[in-house]
Formats: structure tokens, C-alpha cells, sequence
């Protein structure tokens, strides 16, 4: 071998040893922001449950049928009452539209609500590693709502009904939860099949709270169903410490 070729050969092995060795340090980066993500995540989501003694809200819920989401064919208007040490209740402001609608819709929603957030059972439904299987996306954040978001996929280590597989994204500043989506892993009853489910959230007094959510699924009772809900109105307790 030449003394030029010796000299490109010595070359291509530097070039390739670099090559291998900025992929893994990349790969290695990666690996340390997902890690890192997931722990901001787990640690916003403790610090609301930590930090929120108690609060109100108005939630407002509406019913669309058979592919119209112009004319709700029920809907009710609520003040949450939420307490740390007992879970939530809710009070009925406001109903109209079919009974049999927000009897078996509306009051199964918020009496499933009642149920998970009672102490010793909302723990099982935190979006929270302990809860779910998080992978971070490839391609780099994305705006969403006006925010920077980190953006993860998201895979239930329980089949629960009220947990969602699908996406996840969280703000780059905090981790704080902007908006989940995807489907229900299991549907709540025989009748309705699994639900593909949205909700959207955003800072009130620092702590990431739904601003909106939608839910759609097809029931033997009912056809195709949407249920939205808006909450506004939040009024914050914080825990003393």
C-alpha cells in the first residue's frame, strides 16, 4: 500500500470511529432526556396532588348523537367540589335534553369520576411512570396550544378503563401536563366499545388543570356518541405545609 493510500485509510478509520462515537453519545443524550422528561413529569404530577388541598369548579358536559356536534342531545352543568381527604362530589347547576341520555351517560360519568378520585384509588389513574410505560418521540418538540411541548407515547401497565393509550405532551419548560389523547384501554361496559378520548389542559395557579376534554365511542344502546366537557371557573385551596 502507497503512502497516499495509507494516509486515506488512516483517515476513513478516524472518520468512522468518530461516526460511531457521536451516534452513541447521541443515542446516550436521548436516552438521558427521556429519563429526564419522565421524571419531570412524575414529579409535576406529585406536586399538584401534593400541593392542591381542595377546589371548585364548573364543569359543563353536552351529548352529541349520530355525527351532529351542533345540537347536544343532552347536557348538564356541575360545580365540582373537590376535598384531598374524601375525593370529589358534584352538584347539579343546570339539565336539559333527553333524561335517559344524562341518566345513563352524564350520571355514569361523574359517578365513574367519584369513584377514581377517592383516596387510595386516584393514585391508579396519575399519569405518572408508575402507571404508565412513557417512550419520548423522535423528531424534537412541537408546538401545541401555543406551548413548546416534549411529546411521549404513552402504554397503560394496567388494563383499566379510565387509563388511555396514546400520546402525551408536556410543556419544555416544566413537564406540566398540555393535552393527552388517544383511546380508553378498556371500554366501560359491554355495550360501548373503547373511546377515543382528548383533554386539553393549561395553568391555573400553577398547576396543570382539563380546560377540555371530548370522548367519542359507538354503542349498541346509542349509535355514535360524543361527550364534551369545558371546565372554567377554578377556585384553588393550596396545602399549607
Amino acid at each position: 500500500m502507497g503512502p497516499i493510500n495509507v494516509h486515506l485509510g488512516r483517515n476513513l478509520l478516524r472518520g468512522t470511529v468518530l461516526f460511531f462515537l457521536v451516534a452513541g453519545l447521541s443515542l446516550e443524550a436521548q436516552q438521558l432526556d427521556e429519563a429526564s422528561v419522565i421524571r419531570g413529569v412524575d414529579r409535576t404530577v406529585q406536586a399538584r396532588q401534593n400541593g392542591i388541598a381542595s377546589y371548585t369548579a364548573t364543569e359543563h358536559y353536552r351529548v352529541f348523537r349520530n355525527n351532529d356536534e351542533n345540537h347536544p342531545a343532552a347536557e348538564m352543568t356541575v360545580k365540582t367540589d373537590y376535598q384531598q381527604d374524601t375525593g370529589k362530589n358534584y352538584t347539579i347547576l343546570a339539565q336539559g335534553g333527553s333524561e335517559v341520555l344524562r341518566r345513563v351517560v352524564l350520571n355514569s360519568i361523574l359517578e365513574n369520576e367519584k369513584r377514581i378520585n377517592q383516596p387510595g384509588v386516584r393514585e391508579g389513574s396519575w399519569l405518572t411512570s408508575a402507571n404508565y410505560e412513557m417512550r419520548l418521540k423522535p423528531g424534537g418538540p412541537q408546538r401545541l396550544n401555543g406551548r413548546d411541548c416534549y411529546v411521549l407515547s404513552i402504554k397503560p401497565r394496567q388494563k383499566l378503563p379510565n387509563l388511555i393509550v396514546g400520546t402525551l405532551w408536556v410543556d419544555t419548560r416544566d413537564e406540566s401536563i398540555v393535552q393527552i389523547e388517544g383511546t380508553a384501554s378498556k371500554g366501560p361496559s359491554v355495550f360501548t366499545g373503547p373511546a377515543q378520548v382528548m383533554r386539553q389542559y393549561d395553568a391555573v395557579d400553577g398547576f396543570a388543570e382539563a380546560t377540555r376534554a371530548r370522548a367519542s365511542s359507538s354503542s349498541f344502546l346509542f349509535g355514535p356518541t360524543v361527550v364534551t366537557i369545558d371546565y372554567s371557573d377554578y377556585h384553588i385551596q393550596i396545602r399549607s405545609k
